[in-house]
């Protein structure tokens, strides 16, 4: 998996996953607020204002932790460019498709061993 058209293909992944990576990154600040502990002060929000503010609260940090996962998985992927093994899967050592990089460049395994 040498070549101009591979490096070509890498550049453009490692392009893709840096945006994303800067966009969770923007994304987890700006959810900061909404992770926030309820307050539980009933006299200053009413009951139903604040089971709504709690759901928002779980709905967020569920977010924020597929936010966690997804950004680990980038910085995996980044590390194993960087480190010449990008491409190639964890499992067997054979070449991933193109094709599968493409649709999520954090694949690090061939579909064979996926399934």
């Amino acid at each position: 998996m040498d070549g101009p058209g591979y490096k070509t293909l890498v550049a453009c992944l490692r392009t893709r996953l840096d945006e994303e990576l800067a966009e969770i990154e923007k994304l987890h600040a700006d959810n900061a607020a909404w992770s926030a502990p309820v307050e539980l002060d009933q006299q200053s929000v009413g009951r139903v204002s604040r089971i709504d503010a709690m759901q928002m609260q779980a709905m967020s940090q569920a977010v924020q932790r597929r936010r966690a996962a997804r950004r680990v998985a980038i910085q995996q992927t980044l590390r194993r460019i960087e480190e010449g093994e990008y491409g190639y899967c964890i499992e067997c050592g054979e070449p991933i498709a193109p094709g599968r990089l493409d649709v999520d460049p954090t694949f690090s395994t061939c579909v064979r061993c996926a399934k």
